[in-house]
């Protein structure tokens, strides 16, 4: 028997979803910008982002550069990512999930995992764990108000 899922801390994700009144490819066209959600309360329409082999870089002018890996995508209902941190063992998976709702629009989910498996401390990758556990609520609803907003 697998234990690995069993075992893993109950903390070790967070689920947040929002619903917007947009067309899923709308909503594809911002989730599969690597780093879109790397901001300060707005989403950035003009990013500073390269590519570096298969890593992309966003480099944000406030919080410094951050490293991304894409890790499977299918349009236009799911995008995963790895969010490459220096100084961690293994990166945290972010993934957005795009779903039609009926009578219109679509429900966009993201859940980022794996912050027990950090290489920290569990006191530390709880911290970790808490900024951004209100940083995707507020990151969702910058999606929302940039998709709805046509920008």
């Amino acid at each position: 028997m697998n234990h690995a899922a069993t075992d893993l801390d109950p903390l070790d994700r967070i689920d947040r979803s929002i619903e917007i009144d947009a067309s899923a490819e709308r909503v594809w066209a911002l989730v599969t910008r690597p780093g879109w959600w790397i901001n300060e309360g707005a989403v950035d329409p003009e990013p500073d982002v390269r590519q570096d082999g298969d890593t992309t870089v966003l480099t944000h002018p406030t919080y410094g550069e951050f490293r991304l890996l894409t890790v499977e995508s299918r349009p236009t209902s799911y995008v995963a990512y790895h969010w490459l941190d220096a100084g961690v063992d293994r990166p945290t998976l972010v993934e957005f999930r795009i779903e039609p709702r009926h009578g219109g629009g679509v429900t966009l989910s993201v859940t980022e995992s794996g912050f027990s498996r950090l290489g920290k401390a569990r006191e530390e990758w709880l911290e970790h764990r808490e900024g951004n556990v209100t940083g995707w609520e507020s990151e969702l609803a910058a999606a929302k108000a940039y998709v709805e907003g046509g920008a």
